[in-house]
């Protein structure tokens, strides 16, 4: 079996987060018909591993067996270096039962206060999964750094991206243009790598 993303067949998105789903659609370039996981009501799997690369092979073998398809996941967060590598993995818990991330950037702010920490450096982390139901499952990871600012800027984009600056820019990721965004992010450049790995043409 030739286990590759052909252009033209249905791929599920195992995400619930509407911000994510677009920003896969838009750097899947229309090739595929995208379905996502919220669409097709599959259940959001507990997210168990204790890395990036973990939980999204994870979601996306969960999603490719529970609707017997090929499937995508994204696995991504926030590590901030004066907070050891915090929220992390954890960057969605960190606002909540209603995944709120202006209570998270809050929280955030509050912690680095706290600390006292003059640090203000971070990056974003993707991991990108593809799993087939009956087959194997392909993971890439992408990452850029950057610093925090405060207050939150911009309401593009979604999650952290309003306190985020990547380096060389001024622009947070929520003020940037999204394709902007798209052509640097942390999850352009795990794409990047999937498509390489995966994608024919």
């Amino acid at each position: 079996m030739n286990f590759k993303l052909i252009k033209g067949m249905r791929l599920v998105v195992a995400t619930h987060n509407p911000g994510k789903a677009r920003e896969i659609h838009a750097l899947l370039d229309g090739h595929y018909v995208v379905v996502t996981a919220s669409e097709l009501n599959l259940p959001e799997p507990a997210e168990t591993e204790t890395t990036f690369v973990g939980n999204a092979m994870l979601k996306a073998r969960h999603a490719a067996q529970a609707s017997g398809e090929v499937c995508l996941a994204d696995d991504s967060g926030l590590s901030v270096a004066a907070l050891d590598g915090a929220p992390g993995i954890y960057s969605a818990r960190w606002g909540g039962p209603d995944k709120d991330f202006g209570i998270a950037m809050r929280k955030i702010e509050d912690r680095l206060e706290d600390l006292g920490a003059s640090d203000r450096s971070a990056f974003f982390t993707s991991a990108l999964a593809v799993a087939w139901p009956d087959g194997p499952c392909v993971v890439v990871e992408g990452r850029i750094d950057g610093r925090l600012t405060f207050p939150p800027r911009g309401d593009r984009g979604f999650g952290y991206d309003p306190i985020f600056v990547p380096d060389g820019r001024d622009q947070t990721f929520g003020e940037m243009d999204p394709i902007e965004k798209d052509s640097m992010s942390h999850r352009a450049i795990a794409f990047r790598k999937l498509k390489a790995a995966l994608i024919d043409g």
